[in-house]
């Protein structure tokens, strides 16, 4: 279905708005007259509709919530992402350590073989003397 500005001015829904997509909500900012760039984010092009709206009394002041809740969305992501990465870090970090590890004890082993041999060849050469 194809979105109309007017249409919609027609009969203003706050949760229609709410789910109109970027396209939808370009052409609502050319039909309003608001400046905008098409480079912006849709959450920007949205609130300042969101802005307009209220201005013109087509919405009321509880629109703002849509603004506000968008913006701690948008906060939220930020954080999960932050949190996901950090995350990453530490199994990154985990593994290093896991690996350190490994060639420590394999060189632990190798220094053993070594004594080992030490050892026996301590006790051939012993033997043999005697």
């Amino acid at each position: 279905m194809v979105f109309k500005a007017s249409e919609f001015m027609n009969n203003p829904d706050v949760d229609e708005f709410d789910n109109l997509k970027k396209d939808d909500l370009v052409l609502l900012a050319k039909h309003l007259n608001v400046e905008f760039k098409v480079s912006m984010r849709k959450q920007t092009i949205k609130n300042l509709l969101i802005d307009k709206l209220i201005e013109l009394d087509i919405f009321g002041e509880d629109a703002l919530q849509l603004k506000v809740e968008s913006a701690n969305m948008l906060d939220l992501k930020r954080m999960e992402m932050e949190h996901e990465f950090k995350m990453k870090e530490m199994e990154m970090r985990k593994l290093e350590i896991e690996k350190k590890e490994r060639e420590r004890e394999r060189e632990m082993e190798i220094h053993r073989e070594i004594e080992l041999e030490k050892i026996k060849h301590g006790i051939v050469h012993t033997q043999s003397n005697t």
